[in-house]
């Protein structure tokens, strides 16, 4: 059942997407089973989560400093999840005293997310919002992994950008001002999809875009979470809530 925080102004003109959890899959336990391929491909001496816990680690320790929110221009030069990745299995296997190949298990991890099942809603909420609007998907991700998973999707979308290719990852605003230049709308006629509160509701409430947050397990916002313009739970509602504002 859809929540409307706030209701927008205007109908959109453009509909954009996080890709990863918002329409695809992109679980955990499918990490871990991957890491466990990683492990058999080099013969390394890790239980399967043990590796993922411990590249875990440093791989949040990335996702916490890549962006500087409160002065965007002290943000880190720019890593691709690729190169990023592999540097946290360097960290690993030096840690460990493990003689791995990092940069081979780092590529393993792009092509892991060029084959994400895609959600039962995905499709047909999509399909439903082509042809009235401009529809688009923004990603954290790399293009070697984004644009091989969304040919697969057989949705044509009218604009796709990538952290990669923008050399900016969200929450920043110059991840939301690439997708906006592609599509050819303006924030306040232009909605923004995704699940993650900070990357996703609080980049885009920042520039001012209609957030609307796919919350698909449950979850609460806490008192320091940003608060989305919509919440809906399948993406399926989206074409309806649009229809009934009438505007």
């Amino acid at each position: 059942m859809a929540k409307m925080n706030s209701v927008p102004e205007l109908a959109p003109k453009a509909v954009a997407f996080d890709c990863y959890r918002t329409l695809v899959t992109n679980d955990h336990d499918d990490w871990r089973v991957m890491f466990g391929k990683i492990i058999k491909e080099q013969g390394l001496p890790f239980a399967q989560n043990d590796l993922w816990d411990k590249w875990r680690k440093y791989e949040l320790q990335f996702r916490a400093s890549r962006t500087v929110l409160e002065d965007q221009s002290q943000s880190p030069p720019f890593k691709s999840y690729e190169l990023a990745w592999s540097e946290c299995f360097a960290q690993v296997f030096e840690d460990e005293g493990v003689n791995g190949d990092a940069a081979a298990a780092g590529l393993r991890c792009v092509e892991h997310l060029a084959r994400r099942p895609v959600f039962q809603d995905t499709i047909p909420a999509v399909q439903a919002l082509i042809g009235k609007f401009k529809v688009g998907v923004f990603s954290n991700a790399d293009d070697d992994s984004l644009r091989p998973l969304l040919k697969s999707t057989g949705i044509r979308f009218d604009a796709i950008a990538s952290s990669e290719s923008t050399q900016a990852y969200k929450p920043a605003r110059a991840a939301f001002e690439q997708i906006l230049r592609q599509l050819g709308t303006e924030p306040e006629r232009t909605w923004y999809v995704g699940d993650h509160l900070y990357d996703d509701v609080q980049g885009g409430n920042d520039i001012g875009l209609t957030t609307v947050w796919i919350n698909r397990t449950g979850a609460t916002i806490g008192p320091d979470d940003a608060t989305p313009s919509i919440e809906i739970t399948d993406l399926r509602e989206l074409p309806q809530i649009i229809q009934s504002l009438g505007k």
